[in-house]
This record gives structure tokens, C-alpha cells and sequence, in this order.
């Protein structure tokens, strides 16, 4: 990789000789602009605006716009004359925990190589000092005309450089939080709770740009003259007012199903809904009689009859209640027969003793 700047980290007395390289690459897909009449590329020209006449590159310098106008030239002599010490170097200020830096202040990414065979010690000795402290380095460099912040921490076996923004840079969020009080139910966020645990981990490696895939995609169709279809467009709900209840549990279930986790297409029942009661039939001994099999059978139809769970249960529970009742009916009428045919078997015997009687006489 190309270096885009050199100089040197500044630990202490320690001086460590490194190269700046790039840590990221823009990947987006540029276009240039036509005039659409003829597809003429159209170009932008550097132009005095005293003389109106082209400039070349070589040319132009840079100058400071006062408030009334007037232009103050900067030459690149009167920078360098500066007594600015980063000038050249990267120099380590302060050593922090990683979460004190606030990452709204993360600016572009580097890598810092060590530049030379003497710089390899050193170098060493600064990443591994890092790696057990667990913390990062604040440093303040120069680039690009500026003095800039930076935060370096451990990248595998490299140092990396953050660039950070000055906090005074940094703008307070005035106004962008919703306005009013907004109350948050329980239920509400459990389901989102639930919502982040189905959606999980991700392997940040996997993740790619779909837009810059498509572009590229409508590009190479052009080229060959195929006809391009448009994307089918679905409706996210955007701007939309909706029930968040609804659509937390909606999401929860997608994500499960584009997970392919068991049961994502069963909905739990929601608090307050009431299941629906069968009632049990329950069996009873041998029926006696007549009125034991005509109580059974009214048994029978009552349940069948029952629709809403409650009724059905108290139909089935009088209706037990009534064959309890004949099997009891019918328990004291068989005990009445047997008392009575006791009693008429003992006067036919006292008959019949009196009999025998008479006869020997």
C-alpha cells in the first residue's frame, strides 16, 4: 500500500520512524455529467474572474477571504514557517480507557507502518504496551494544512490511527430529540428486547453494499443493450402510524422466519384473550334402569349442545347432578324390593311350620 505521509510517533523520548497508509477505500460508483442533448461530458473550468481568462493548476494559490472581501494570500512558505511540532509528527499526548473517545468524533482510519528495520523495536514495544493497558493513545498530528487529533489503538499486529474531530467540532443535539413526553410500556419494550435477541450477532464480513450492486448490475445491461426492468417496490411502511405492539410482534416473527427458527408461524395468545372450554364427559358406572340410560343419553345431547364454554359446563354439571339423583332413586327402590321380599319369605315359613304341626297331631 502507498504511503501518504511520513514522519514519526513521538512516545515520550521515544521516536519510532513511520508511514502513513490508508486504512479504508471509497468503493462508490462515481458518474460523470452530460449535456443530455448530445451526451457531451461537461467539464469544469478555473476562471479569474478579472480577466475571465482559463487558469492552469500551477497558477493557483490560496488566499484567506476577510469579512469585507478583501483576499489575504497564504503561501506554502508562510505555513512551513509556523512553529507547529506535529509538523512531522505524531505526538502521544494523553493514554485513555477506549470508552472515553466518543464515536461521533471518529474520523477517517490509518495505518501506521514502522518505516525501517530500527523502527521495528520500538514499534513493537508501543503496540504491546498498548495491548496490555487496554487503553488508547491520544496523539495530535498534522495533515493536509491542519493540525488534527487522532486515537491510536492495536489492529491485529499494526497500529491503526483514527482521526478524531476536536470537540468544539462536535454540535450538541438541540432540538432533534421528539418533543413532549413520550411514555414507553413495559410489554412494549420486552417485545422489542425480544426483537434484538432474534436478530442476534452478525458477521460484519458478510455485510455488503446491495445499492452499489444493483448500479452496477444496471450498468452492464445498458452497456449491452438489454432492456432493464424496473425493481419490484415494497411498501415499508414508512411515515405511516402504527400499531407498535403489532408491529414489534410482526417483526419478531420475520426475524425468526428469515432465521428459520421452529414455531415462527405460531402467534402466542395476547393477555386477555380467553381460550375456549370443553366440557370433560365423564363416565359413570352401569346404568340401573330405565331412568339411569335416559339420564345418560340427555347427558350426551346437553354437551353437544353447549357453545359457549361456561354454560356448557354448568348444563353438564346439573345434568350429572340428575343421574346422580336417579342412580340414588334407584339404590332405595332396589332396597324397598328386598326388605318387602324378606318380609313375604319369612310369613311363608311361618306357614308352613304351623302346617306340619297340625299334620303329627
Amino acid at each position: 500500500m502507498r504511503s501518504i505521509w511520513n514522519g514519526a510517533i513521538s512516545f515520550g523520548l521515544v521516536s519510532i520512524p513511520i508511514k502513513l497508509v490508508n486504512a479504508t477505500e471509497n468503493h462508490s460508483i462515481h458518474f460523470r455529467q452530460i449535456h443530455l442533448a448530445d451526451g457531451g461530458r461537461i467539464r469544469y473550468r478555473k476562471v479569474c474572474e478579472l480577466d475571465e481568462e482559463e487558469v492552469q493548476g500551477g497558477e493557483i494559490g490560496k488566499a484567506y477571504e476577510d469579512a469585507d472581501g478583501t483576499m489575504i494570500p497564504i503561501t506554502d512558505e508562510d505555513l512551513a514557517q509556523l512553529p507547529l511540532p506535529t509538523a512531522k509528527t505524531i505526538e502521544i499526548v494523553a493514554f485513555v480507557p477506549a470508552d472515553q473517545i466518543d464515536p461521533l468524533q471518529m474520523d477517517a482510519a490509518y495505518y501506521l507502518s514502522a518505516n525501517g528495520v530500527p523502527a521495528a523495536k520500538p514499534y513493537t514495544l508501543l503496540r504491546e504496551a498498548l495491548k496490555r493497558s487496554n487503553k488508547v493513545a491520544v496523539a495530535k498530528y498534522a495533515l493536509r494544512g491542519r493540525e488534527r487529533l487522532g486515537m491510536l489503538r492495536v489492529v491485529d499486529d499494526v497500529i491503526a490511527m483514527h482521526g478524531l474531530l476536536w470537540p468544539d467540532e462536535i454540535r450538541a443535539p438541540e432540538g432533534v430529540a421528539p418533543d413532549g413526553d413520550v411514555t414507553v410500556r413495559d410489554a412494549e419494550l420486552d417485545l422489542a428486547d425480544a426483537l434484538m435477541d432474534t436478530l442476534g450477532e452478525v458477521d460484519m464480513d458478510s455485510l455488503h453494499d446491495d445499492y452499489r450492486e444493483a448500479v452496477e448490475e444496471l450498468i452492464a445491461a445498458k452497456a449491452s443493450g438489454e432492456t432493464v426492468r424496473p425493481a419490484e417496490s415494497g411498501d415499508t411502511g414508512g411515515g405511516k402510524v402504527i400499531d407498535l405492539i403489532a408491529a414489534l410482534e410482526n417483526s419478531v416473527q420475520a426475524a425468526k422466519k428469515s432465521r428459520g427458527e421452529e414455531g415462527a408461524g405460531a402467534e402466542d395468545k395476547s393477555d386477555g384473550e380467553m381460550a375456549d372450554v370443553h366440557p370433560i364427559k365423564k363416565t359413570s358406572g352401569k346404568p340401573t334402569g330405565k331412568s339411569s340410560a335416559q339420564t345418560t343419553k340427555k347427558s350426551s345431547a346437553a354437551a353437544k349442545k353447549s357453545t359457549p364454554k361456561t354454560t356448557g359446563a354448568k348444563k353438564s354439571t346439573s345434568t350429572t347432578k340428575k343421574a346422580t339423583g336417579s342412580r340414588s332413586t334407584a339404590k332405595k327402590t332396589t332396597k324397598t324390593a328386598a326388605k318387602k321380599q324378606t318380609s313375604s319369605g319369612g310369613t311363608g315359613t311361618k306357614k308352613t311350620a304351623s302346617s306340619r304341626k297340625r299334620a303329627s297331631a
